[in-house]
């Protein structure tokens, strides 16, 4: 199979879909690799590395998505791109397909092969594609709310751990996934006084075995996120339905009991958000201020710190490239019920029942 990997063209991504080591694990297996001049570097990574590892180096995307039979890469194929894809040609990508109407429909039109890396269940239900971007948009997610609460940032003027004789700041994290629990554990060993809500019990308990001291557990519903919200310094929006649209847990309305230069962080914002007043950002320009309350929502977090990131993506991303190169998608993912998971396009329907749910589409199975 020819496996195309373009640059990729996202406001303020430096992350890319392989490293040279999977370049040489595809290429000895027979198969062929393009990777386009440059999609490296923003990770660190040479077109010599890639070169070295088996890859033909290509000038420009257009012919990398010409030629390639599987596409990979990190973010969503944005409208520039769209008419470079062709029928029957695999995508393998973070999607968020609930976030973007236009996406779906351009997708369907075109009848493009998705397979999406944040539905792509494990055999205990888990999501390995999404955890490694989780954890690392969870731990961010605290450094940069801890440069919002800067007054030069617009921010309260706080800072996170407080000092002695002087309260730390208070956090509130709603949802206890992967983000969550990374989001606290790094919250918690700057010294701030932290609060995860979450509505799965079982989850809160394993959280307050593992959780330092002060990080209290809370069951979530309206009146605790309201009361949560008034104490709150900085708010860590990390809510996730696998595929689904997020629920927006603070409304338009919540934003008036906080304090003004508090700060929220809206994780979710991938796929939609969970703050009513939240809308994608980027790292060039990543804040505004709604209600006197600073808004972080930038939609590639993980992208500003692209080496990292694209190190914990690709450990994780490559053996199941290596399953949709090694023979018919058909087969492959009759022989792997993760990949069906990951399914959420094929041949102009809509395979995944979270994103026909959303836009009201015909959900036709698998």
């Amino acid at each position: 199979m020819i496996v195309g990997v373009p640059k990729e063209t996202k406001r303020d991504e430096y992350r890319v879909a392989i490293l040279p080591v999977g370049v040489e694990e595809l290429t000895r297996r027979g198969h062929q690799v393009l990777v386009e001049s440059g999609a490296g570097l923003g990770s660190g990574l040479l077109d010599e590395q890639y070169a070295a590892a088996g890859a033909e180096l290509v000038d420009d995307a257009a012919e990398v998505f010409a030629r390639g039979e599987l596409i990979m890469k990190v973010k969503e194929p944005l409208p520039a791109e769209w008419d470079l894809l062709r029928a029957g040609q695999i995508l393998f990508t973070y999607f968020h397909f609930a976030a973007s109407r236009d996406l779906t429909e351009a997708m369907l039109e075109r009848r493009v092969t998705c397979v999406a890396y944040e539905t792509l269940r494990d055999d205990q239900g888990r999501l390995p594609l999404l955890t490694p971007m989780s954890e690392v948009a969870g731990r961010m997610s605290i450094q940069e709310g801890a440069k919002y609460l800067e007054r030069p940032q617009m921010g309260r003027g706080i800072l996170l751990g407080g000092v002695p004789g002087v309260a730390p700041a208070h956090i509130t994290i709603l949802g206890g996934g992967i983000v969550g629990a990374n989001a606290a554990r790094i919250a918690a060993g700057f010294q701030a006084d932290v609060a995860i809500l979450d509505i799965n019990m079982d989850r809160l308990r394993y959280l307050d075995d593992i959780m330092p001291a002060n990080v209290n557990v809370l069951f979530s519903d309206r009146h605790i996120i309201r009361e949560e919200l008034r104490l709150a310094d900085l708010v860590i929006g990390s809510v996730l339905i696998p595929g689904a649209k997020a629920p927006h847990l603070v409304k338009a309305d919540d934003l008036k009991l906080m304090k003004p230069g508090s700060v929220v962080i809206d994780v979710a914002i991938d796929q939609g958000g969970c703050i009513e007043t939240s809308r994608p950002t980027t790292h060039s320009d990543p804040t505004y201020v709604t209600e006197g309350v600073v808004h972080y929502c930038v939609t590639n977090m993980p992208g500003a710190v692209g080496r990292t990131s694209t190190f914990a993506l690709c450990n994780v991303t490559l053996p199941w490239a290596l399953k949709l190169a090694a023979e018919p998608l058909d087969s492959a993912v009759a022989k792997s019920p993760p990949l069906i998971a990951a399914l959420n396009i094929y041949d102009g329907r809509v395979t995944n029942q979270a994103v026909a749910d959303t836009f009201g589409f015909e959900y036709q199975g698998k």
